[in-house]
């Protein structure tokens, strides 16, 4: 075999996506046939298209006449996962489990500079979950990571798996392997009354004004005069000593300091001249005679946030007071930290307290004592330098299959506990209830390379009508190879410059990382936007659906093509009888469509054609086997359930779009009908587009396929 590069599409610095070049085949335009390691399973074809721009066939009720679909088969199946208590690092410095991410955050990846490799600041992309057997990584520092056989991590040497579970045909981990990263610094801890109690010490003690004093004036009889003062720029740290402090019945009052100017930062006080509160605060921050581990965590929070830095990388606190000084000092030591204190001689006695040491240990201060300010804890443009024991020291199988969870990010790698971990290219989905060409269309991917060159040609002609175009009636254009090949914004630019519009249906969260394009094409031609949901339950989405993207995933998709301007119609299908067809069901389901900003929603029954049927009803029996009858009862005729049946789910689902105010916004009548008979939530097609008469059909250039709606 010839070896290839994975990433001859997307340039690669690392040992990383290798592949094998496959003797070419009958396929038409055939360029190369690639495997990958990391896609164990797939083969992708690489084909140049003669034609992209494919007519729907006369006979259809589609609102269009003209699709594209850069992808045929879809890859949406993941193997590379994690543990859900993987801490992954985020871009403010803090870590967060790997279960709790959601498309959108900003985490920590990796990119090539020259030589090393640096920290920068990347986006989750999308976030899924899967159940897969457990193995257990343990590195010479005493970092463990669980995750899938197939998922990789980066050492000295590229990419590796954590199994070789195919025995010989890919790289994987060994006690010669040493990961790259800066290792473990401990999990976040609770911010109990001591924390509380040490972080207001910090604060109040390194920034504040806590004073009581006497002024005589004419005609009063008490002069005493209290006063606390917290002045800030960096509100975050204000609001939580503001919130410490009236946990503990001390009020405060907050106002605005001082303004911003070309030199400084705006600056907002919390203040009280109660006597009763002033002394209340003074009394808080004493000195405690035996410090606990929790008031030494918050008092070093604090006094960072007051009074600490963290630039050149030198991590370091300042003042001039010899207790501040003394206790910090302490509290450094007493977890481990080589402090010491540099003095200069200053006249003001001021002096620092620096943390020895590099990025370990600065990111271990940071995950320790959780300061509110953030802004100088994060770790983008820092190589990747690092003297961690991060060596492998030992790969074992747990026995047991567990939930696990994996995120795309724009850099296609993110921080997982310390260690620089790999992740998939595109979220973890299959298309399970519409398997066309059965396994061969999640395992055998057309991937038209020259998709976006041939479609800029075929509607610059002079005879081009501008028709809408629909992308994704088949296939879905954000699959995980989207990731990879970067097709859609080539497309989306073609359609845009000839003036064409066009819609896109998809149930792929990748999708995020086009919304500024798709909102800029907005501006100059109609745009449509249709997401597919399937199951709201948690549960049952864990268990007919390992893999792809949790409900609350896919509704956050819908809340974020909102929020950049853009329609989107969501299709709610396909409705599984007795499992997902309850009034109560569907009556969240859509008040939660209806909350995240829904322009329609269509409501779609399952079918089940050859291929789908048989996995459906297989998994019935081992899952539900109580539910067989309804089912034979349901699709022992057909694909499609009868009549009666979509008529009483339209009786269901009409007074439910009543109530969450979808009533109006929907494409067409709202039935349970065949989503080849062409009823499109608003919003998933170009304004005007399902109201416009659909003319003629020339004939199809390829074999013309239902709508794929998962």
């Amino acid at each position: 075999m010839i070896v290839v590069r994975w990433d001859g599409l997307a340039s690669s610095d690392d040992a990383e996506g290798q592949g094998e070049l496959l003797a070419p085949g009958s396929i038409p335009g055939l360029v190369r046939s690639v495997t990958t390691p990391e896609l164990a399973g797939m083969t992708f074809h690489e084909v140049r298209a003669r034609s992209v721009l494919n007519a729907v066939p006369a006979g259809s009720a589609m609102p269009f006449r003209w699709t594209v679909n850069p992808y045929r088969g879809c890859s949406h199946a993941c193997v590379y996962c994690l543990g859900g208590d993987t801490l992954v690092l985020m871009a403010d410095g803090s870590q967060r489990p790997i279960a709790d991410l959601r498309p959108g955050h900003q985490v920590v990846g990796t990119e090539r500079r020259r030589t090393y490799r640096h920290y920068v600041t990347t986006e989750v992309l999308a976030h899924w979950s899967t159940v897969k057997p457990a193995h257990r990584v343990r590195l010479q520092d005493g970092t463990e990571l669980v995750a899938s056989g197939e998922h990789r991590f980066l050492t000295r040497r590229g990419w590796k798996h954590v199994t070789d579970v195919h025995r010989g045909q890919r790289p994987h981990l060994t006690t010669n392997d040493e990961l790259l990263g800066f290792g473990r610094t401990g999990p976040p801890l609770a911010r109990d009354a001591d924390y509380r109690l040490g972080y207001l010490t910090g604060m109040v003690r390194g920034d504040a004004h806590l004073k009581s004093y006497r002024y005589a004036r004419a005609g009063r009889t008490n002069g005493d005069q209290h006063r606390f003062r917290l002045a800030l720029a960096d509100t975050d740290a204000l609001d939580r000593t503001q919130g410490y402090l009236e946990e503990v019945g001390v009020p405060m009052t907050r106002s605005a300091f001082s303004l911003s100017s070309s030199t400084r930062r705006a600056m907002t006080a919390i203040r009280t001249s109660r006597s009763a509160a002033v002394e209340q605060i003074r009394e808080l921050v004493r000195w405690p005679a035996a410090p606990s581990p929790s008031w030494h965590r918050g008092f070093l929070a604090g006094i960072f946030d007051a009074e600490g830095g963290r630039s050149q990388h030198v991590l370091r606190i300042t003042n001039a007071d010899d207790a501040v000084l003394q206790h910090a000092v302490e509290a450094l030591s007493s977890f481990g930290f080589d402090a010491v204190v540099d003095d200069r001689g200053l006249a003001n006695g001021v002096r620092n307290v620096r943390v020895r040491g590099g990025l370990r240990d600065h990111l271990g201060f940071v995950h320790l004592v959780d300061p509110a300010i953030r802004r100088e804890c994060g770790v983008d443009g820092i190589a990747i330098k690092s003297d961690a024991a991060l060596r492998v020291t030992s790969v074992e199988a747990l026995g047991v299959e567990i939930p696990m969870y994996d995120i795309t990010t724009g850099t296609g790698d993110f921080i997982a506990n310390g260690v620089v971990s790999h992740n998939c290219y595109a979220r973890g989905s299959h298309a399970w209830l519409d398997l066309d060409t059965g396994a061969g269309f999640d395992r055998e991917i057309v991937v038209k390379v020259n998709a976006a060159e041939r479609l800029a040609a075929e509607v610059s002609r002079r005879g081009w009508a501008r028709e809408h175009v629909a992308l994704g009636t088949n296939t879905d254009p954000y699959q995980r190879a989207e990731g990879r090949y970067r097709l859609m914004p080539g497309i989306v630019e073609a359609l845009r410059g000839s003036g064409t519009p066009f819609s896109v249906l998809t149930k792929g969260t990748l999708l995020r990382r086009d919304l500024p394009l798709l909102a800029a094409a907005s501006a100059d031609v109609p745009v449509g936007l249709g997401v597919s949901v399937a199951v709201w339950d948690e549960a049952l989405h864990r268990a007919v659906e390992p893999g792809t993207p949790s409900p609350r995933a896919r509704l956050d998709l819908v809340r974020a093509v909102r929020d950049a301007g853009l329609p989107c119609g969501v299709f709610m299908a396909p409705v599984l009888p007795g499992l997902t067809d309850s009034a109560e069901q569907l009556d969240a389901a859509l008040a939660a469509l209806a909350d995240a900003g829904a322009t329609g929603v269509t409501v779609l029954p399952l079918h089940l054609r050859p291929g789908a049927r048989e996995w459906w009803l297989t998994w019935l029996a081992r899952e539900r086997s109580d539910l067989l009858p309804l089912y034979r009862e349901l699709y022992g005729r057909g694909a499609y359930v009868p009549r009666a049946y979509r008529d009483a789910l339209a009786a269901r689902v009409t007074p439910l779009l009543e109530r969450h105010g979808l009533a109006g916004r929907r494409g067409g009548e709202q039935r349970g009908v065949r989503p080849d008979e062409g009823d499109f939530p608003a919003g998933s097609l170009p304004d005007g587009t399902a109201a416009r008469p659909r003319p003629a059909s020339p004939p199809a250039e390829e074999e013309p396929v239902q709508l794929s709606l998962l």
